[in-house]
Parts: structure tokens; sequence; C-alpha cells
């Protein structure tokens, strides 16, 4: 959350669904969270690899709480997930609902807002919940990676365990919808740059290098997948904070390690918006964002003297 001051409280939901393919299907899911007065949707990515749309939105917690839970149903009643593949680990069809302070609310608060949205999706769909990040209830569930093990194919065993009951919900495997990890944090920076040439393995070698799992760049968490429809490879990132590790600086160090490599980038991707400090001070041309627009800052759609 930013350190600063506001009498008008403002909230960012990314909900991340598993359908990256289906235009019509994520022009509905997107009309639904417009129809929410007071909310601002302001930005839509789908990606057909991924096989995953992400929507970013923002407003006062009750609005975006109302649009979360509209958007969950409509998620609910329109996607499968027994059809569906996808290169990104996922875990059910509303995949990941998280919500960030961003003005006026601390995070304690956004983690309250996290859970009761958490336990109306469980009352209302009888859907497993699990909670993360600040929402999380215990220490071994606060990452979405320990969450995600196993994946969607692997949730009917976890359920049957007493080790994977969820936080919400019944510990029941409904095949279509899978289940959902709701969450409270700080702003991420998901940030993709794709090789010019390479395969699977050189992504992969670079991800290992520059996350810090591995050694490499703080709060940077990264792995590398082969883009079918584009015919390239991909080093997909989330910046975790942006504060420690730019994408200025990532996207260096990704340019670095393929030209050793002796691979070229053919350009980066925002997926969604970040706020402007988080390019610390260079163009998003120096970094591969080809087309960038004003719209993809966070900063447009808040006060401009405060900033995020």
């Amino acid at each position: 959350m930013s350190g600063r001051s506001t009498t008008a409280p403002a909230v960012e939901c990314v909900p991340n669904v598993s359908e990256g393919r289906d235009d019509a299907v994520i022009q509905r899911l997107a009309d639904t969270i417009r129809s929410v007065g007071g909310v601002t949707l302001m930005n839509v990515h789908a990606d057909p690899d991924h096989h995953r749309a992400v929507f970013s939105f923002l407003g006062a917690p009750a609005k975006v709480e109302a649009a979360a839970l509209a958007l969950a149903a409509r998620v609910i009643e329109l996607i499968d997930m027994r059809r569906h593949q996808g290169m990104h680990p996922r875990i059910g069809a509303l995949d990941v609902l998280p919500f960030v302070p961003l003005a006026g609310i601390s995070m304690a608060e956004t983690a309250a807002l996290a859970r009761r949205v958490g336990e109306s999706l469980a009352d209302r769909h009888e859907i497993p919940v699990y909670y993360y990040a600040e929402a999380a209830f215990h220490a071994g569930r606060r990452s979405l990676r320990a969450l995600r093990r196993g994946e969607y194919e692997g949730l009917a065993a976890r359920l049957a365990t007493a080790e994977g009951a969820p936080d919400a919900g019944p510990a029941r495997f409904e095949a279509r919808t899978g289940a959902v990890l709701v969450g409270a944090r700080t702003i991420l920076v998901a940030f993709n740059v794709w090789l010019s040439a390479g395969d699977i393995t050189v992504a992969r070698e670079i991800a290992r290098t520059v996350r810090e799992s591995s050694g490499g760049l703080a709060a940077v968490q990264a792995m590398g997948v082969w883009l079918t429809s584009r015919g390239i490879a991909q080093v997909s990132m989330n910046l975790l904070d942006y504060r420690a590790t730019s994408m200025a600086t990532v996207f260096d160090r990704v340019r670095d390690e393929a030209r050793a490599r002796g691979v070229g980038v053919s350009r980066s991707e925002l997926v969604g918006v970040a706020p402007r400090a988080a390019l610390a001070g260079r163009s998003p041309e120096s970094i591969g964002l080809i087309g960038f627009t004003p719209d993809l800052y966070l900063d447009t759609y808040l006060e401009p003297s405060r900033p995020v």
C-alpha cells in the first residue's frame, strides 16, 4: 500500500480467470465489471497460450467488493474447467482474486475485505476458497505457488486430505469450477519478455537466473514458457515489489542473459497496469514496451498529486 493519506478509500482488484481464447466470454466478463457503478475497469489482458485473462479494476472498497462478487458469479456460469488447458498454473475457473489497498484503507482492512468476499463465494456458490498473502490464516498458505501445487488436476486429491481443507467452503471437488484463491497484497507488476529466438530451454535458464528463489533479483518470480500461437519463448515474471526490482532492472537482466546465450529479445509485455515509478525513470520503449499508452499507468486513474 502507498504511504499517502486520503478521505476517499480506493482498492484495486486483479482477478485472473481461466479463459484467454474466447473473446465473447471475455467481453461478457468485462461487461459484468463495468455494470457495477463506481468501479473503473482499467485493463483487460487476455493470452491464448496462457489461456488466461487478467482484469484490473478499482474503486471504493464496497463497490470493488460488489464487482468482484458479480464477476465471480459470471465466471462460474460461463467457464468449465474440464475443457481448460493452458501454460499458466491454475487451480480453478476464477483462479486468483487479489485485492490491493491503494488509498485510505489499511492492509488489515483489505485482508478483511478479501475474507468477506471469500466467505460470500463459499456460501453462494459452494466453492472451496483458500486465502493467500496478507489474507492467509496460516504461514504455509501465504504463497500462490504453495496453494497451486498439484494445480487443478491435483485438487480432488488435495481436498480429500485434512491438510488440503479449504479456508472456506466445502472440501468437495467440483470439476466444473475448481477452487479459488482469494488474497490481499501490495501492488504486483506482471511483466513478460519475449525472446527473438531460442527455445523453451533458454527461456527456463534465463528465468532461473533472474528469479529470487534461485539467487537472482529481489522480489522477482519467473518462469520460462513456450508461446505456441506465436512460435516464441517467453520469460514470464511477477515483480512482487517494484521498488526492490524495477521493470527496467529486470528487463536489462533478461536482455543480458539472453545475449550471453546468443539470443536477443524482441519485445516486452505488461499484463494489466503498473505504477509509473515501476519503470524507474525509463521510457516504455527502452524496456521493450511497444505501443505503450498512458492508460497502462496506474497513476492515470488516481489523483496526480498522490504517488503510488
